[in-house]
């Protein structure tokens, strides 16, 4: 971080409004160690000191690691975070830089307000705890999803003081303890040296899994959802889901658009799109970004929020893990989630060597070796990323040729990245991680063995049908839904648009396929198509 850092005078007004209205004081304990190299201690000082004019209610101290206070609140090393210690035990190992700033600017607003913002399932779940929870999570500067999985946890040890305690560990500053826990995807969260989640969690799901002390998948309220009417529920919140709910608004409909994870599908983990018209480089999270930013003009969003089930009679209904929706419509831009190679290993080292996601966990391999599987578009994008923040990267491509774009095939070649050619993954081997991948060579038949400390998946997609097949709609032999070019399904009032539909997978042709979506639902709703003679 330079040392003339600043943050952007929008930002900076925008953040000292917020902390103006916090009716508590924080304090911040800033751990450093004199033994440590310089240049830590100053990208510290210089992240402090960007929040240190802000606010008088909130207040920075920094203490060397010596000082006797740090053992008292488990803390054995630097940089660290401490907060409200007299009435909290939340630290952050590391600095909260890149994503993970907004981790920094919840939890201060959470101490300020001493108010946990938890739903009341959440509060309930909470209430049932008799032991205490030490709850870990680690996290990188990189990761979109890992904000989500931090307040989840502070949003606990603000409800729970007496019950749960929480340390954030950045990757980037604290490899070691990554080594120990064999964390190498994030986020990734323990409670009581127990796994209890790999991956962001809706809020109920996190707290489900804290009380249980294992992940849990589903979260049935303990009592009636809030009902919502609305005329078309849009189930996903990537490029097609949003950009349908600005048109359908602004056509008149009443809309809701529920995303199960993060806003923004699979853009929000691209590390660069360079083919979306009117940004010829863009981070994929700074366009979800933007994306979501103008949704919220428009339409009511409910991220983290999952479908449990669609009902087309004696009324269109949709519940969620939350709330109930009646409709009129409903439209699947569920996408696709990432294909897996379903070989031996890649289940068993999922998150402590196999990814997929090089945003996410790219920075943790810095020097070591990978393997990224494929050879399609977003294969050599993974590749390059990795190789550009300094990774070793090989691909990996069963065929004798890359099927990617011309520029990012030529890109590849440019950097230098080498090329495993008609190479098929046969096995995954490692202890408590990755070590090495046996490979087959499809043109000898012959096996060899590559050392690798990981390996990231990018072969392609499976679309999301679950609700699909669920109300009876018809798929194609590759699974997706089926429909007659203006995004109807066989089933009346249910449509779909974006990834799930097949196609070119590409975001501009989502956010198309989203607004034409839009206007075949505002014009059947008018003149509903199920009822003409």
């Amino acid at each position: 971080m330079a040392s003339a850092a600043a943050l952007p005078k929008d930002v900076e007004k925008h953040l000292k409004q917020l902390f103006k209205k916090l009716p508590y004081p924080v304090t911040v304990y800033v751990v450093t160690d004199k033994n440590q190299h310089e240049a830590i201690a100053q990208i510290v000082r210089e992240f402090v000191g960007l929040f240190r004019p802000l606010s008088d209610t909130i207040t920075f101290h920094e203490i060397d690691l010596e000082d006797p206070r740090t053992s008292g609140w488990g803390i054995d090393r630097a940089p660290a975070l401490v907060f409200q210690p007299e009435r909290y035990r939340l630290s952050y190992l590391g600095v909260p830089l890149g994503e993970e700033g907004r981790s920094f600017v919840e939890m201060l607003l959470l101490l300020g307000s001493r108010h946990s913002g938890l739903s009341d399932p959440s509060r309930r779940i909470l209430q049932r705890l008799t032991e205490p929870r030490k709850v870990r999570v680690f996290v990188s500067a990189t990761c979109p999803y890992c904000p989500q999985q931090v307040v989840n946890a502070v949003k606990a040890a603000v409800e729970r003081p007496d019950m749960v305690s929480v340390q954030i560990v950045d990757i980037q500053f604290h490899p070691d303890l990554a080594e120990r826990y064999s964390a190498f995807s994030v986020p990734q969260t323990y409670a009581n040296e127990s796994l209890i989640a790999q991956g962001a969690q809706p809020e109920e799901l996190f707290m489900a899994s804290l009380e249980k002390m294992e992940q849990q998948s589903l979260f049935i309220p303990e009592s009636d959802a809030e009902e919502i009417d609305t005329d078309l529920v849009i189930v996903g919140g990537g490029p097609a889901g949003l950009t349908a709910g600005i048109y359908a608004v602004r056509s008149g409909l009443r809309t809701a658009v529920i995303e199960r994870g993060t806003l923004g599908g699979q853009v929000a983990t691209t590390p660069v799109v360079e083919n979306y018209p009117g940004f010829a480089r863009i981070a994929g999270k700074n366009l979800v970004d933007i994306m979501v930013a103008h949704a919220m003009e428009y339409v009511d969003l409910f991220p983290n929020e999952e479908v449990m089930e669609i009902a087309l009679s004696p009324s269109m209904t949709v519940k969620t893990n939350r709330r109930l929706f009646h409709t009129r419509s409903v439209l699947l831009a569920t996408g696709a989630t990432y294909r897996r190679l379903g070989v031996p290993g890649e289940s068993r080292f999922a998150g402590r060597g196999v990814s997929f996601c090089s945003t996410c966990d790219g920075p943790l391999y810095k020097g070591k070796k990978a393997l990224v599987i494929g050879g399609g578009n977003s294969a050599v994008t993974e590749a390059l990323h990795l190789h550009h923040i300094g990774v070793h990267t090989t691909l990996v491509h069963r065929r004798d040729h890359l099927r990617a774009q011309e520029h990012l095939v030529k890109a590849v070649g440019n950097a230098g990245i080498p090329v495993l050619w008609n190479a098929e993954v046969k096995e995954i081997h490692g202890d408590k991680k990755v070590t090495h991948v046996e490979l087959l060579n499809n043109k000898n038949g012959k096996t060899f063995t590559v050392p690798a400390d990981a390996v990231f998946v990018a072969i392609g997609y499976v679309p999301e049908n679950r609700l699909a097949q669920a109300v009876g709609a018809a798929l194609t032999p590759e699974g997706y839904i089926q429909h007659d070019g203006f995004h109807r399904t066989t089933v009346p009032g249910i449509y779909c648009a974006g990834d799930v539909e097949g196609g070119y997978k590409q975001i501009v042709t989502a956010v198309g396929a989203g607004a034409g979506a839009a206007m075949t639902i505002f014009e059947d709703l008018s003149h509903p198509y199920w009822t003409r003679s």
